[in-house]
């Protein structure tokens, strides 16, 4: 605890100067001596060029794209439409470095001529240098693609299927946040909606403060129920395990949900394949002695 580590170095050198002279000295040896980190371990820690710079450069090419069109409110989940890989690739290096949905990222690098949208795939490695691998945006060509708005606290499990490639946008206000039921039925509802809405104008204020980073820094204060978006690429095996697992009745409700819609598109676009799910139906009533 940072109160707790303020207290216990402010008092240290008394405690060191209580102890006999032999055993005070030896503690002042260990606790300040020199410390030398290996050549090789500051060499890797030193700043990554390539990704700073691609990153900005991405951010602006999305700012400059995107600016006359408002984020869209979209669904929670979403399965996307097969794209050529070009578009691919160029939507999925624009999607974390902006707050759109992927059908509107896809759409507007569809819209463009051929060229543009290899500068923008340009973009992603034309800083890259000797030991640098390939940013995950490239890791392209899943069939089954969801783009996923849910809440920030929900997002965090869902975060934990590392068997899919996930490309994440940052955490924001602009698209709103969930209000659970049993806020409601308990007569919080508007306590907790002021309370949210506290925090989305301290965000903000925060975020056009004059220090360093501020934007990234604000974020620090949206709560988990606020939204964010998530694109997740993965093979019909993973789409499958994520419905089966999130589905229980041991989940929380937020990714449960999610995850039967996950189901529910594969199955729409896939009917023959709907039975390979062995998913819980999320409607049906809770037993909580059998969960």
């Amino acid at each position: 605890m940072p109160g707790l580590n303020r207290w216990f170095w402010r008092d240290v050198p008394g405690m060191i100067a209580s102890l006999p002279p032999a055993l005070g000295e030896r503690a002042a040896q260990l606790l300040l001596k020199e410390i030398k980190a290996a050549p090789t371990l500051v060499k890797y820690a030193e700043p990554d060029q390539y990704e700073m710079e691609r990153r900005r450069e991405l951010r602006q090419c999305a700012a400059e794209l995107m600016r006359d069109l408002p984020p869209a409110a979209g669904k929670t989940v979403e399965l996307c439409d097969y794209d050529p890989f070009e578009v691919e690739l160029a939507a999925t290096l624009l999607y974390p470095h902006c707050h759109h949905s992927y059908r509107q990222i896809s759409s507007m690098v569809d819209s463009l001529p051929e060229p543009r949208r290899r500068e923008i795939i340009d973009l992603g490695t034309k800083s890259r240098g000797k030991h640098d691998e390939l940013p995950r945006e490239f890791a392209g060509g899943q069939r089954i693609r969801f783009d996923i708005l849910m809440d920030i606290g929900g997002f965090r499990d869902m975060h934990r299927h590392r068997r899919c490639v996930q490309i994440m946008q940052g955490f924001t206000t602009q698209h709103g946040f969930d209000t659970p039921e049993d806020i409601i039925q308990a007569g919080l509802e508007l306590r907790y909606k002021t309370a949210m809405q506290r925090a989305a104008e301290v965000c903000a204020q925060l975020s056009a403060g004059t220090i360093g980073d501020a934007e990234a820094m604000a974020q620090y204060v949206i709560p988990l129920g606020y939204r964010k978006r998530t694109l997740f690429k993965m093979d019909f095996a993973e789409a499958v395990y994520i419905s089966e697992l999130r589905t229980g009745v041991a989940g929380h409700f937020s990714y449960r949900t999610v995850a039967w819609q996950m189901y529910e598109a594969v199955a729409k676009r896939y009917p023959a394949l709907a039975k390979y799910f062995r998913v819980t139906d999320v409607r049906e009533p809770v037993d909580l002695l059998k969960r």
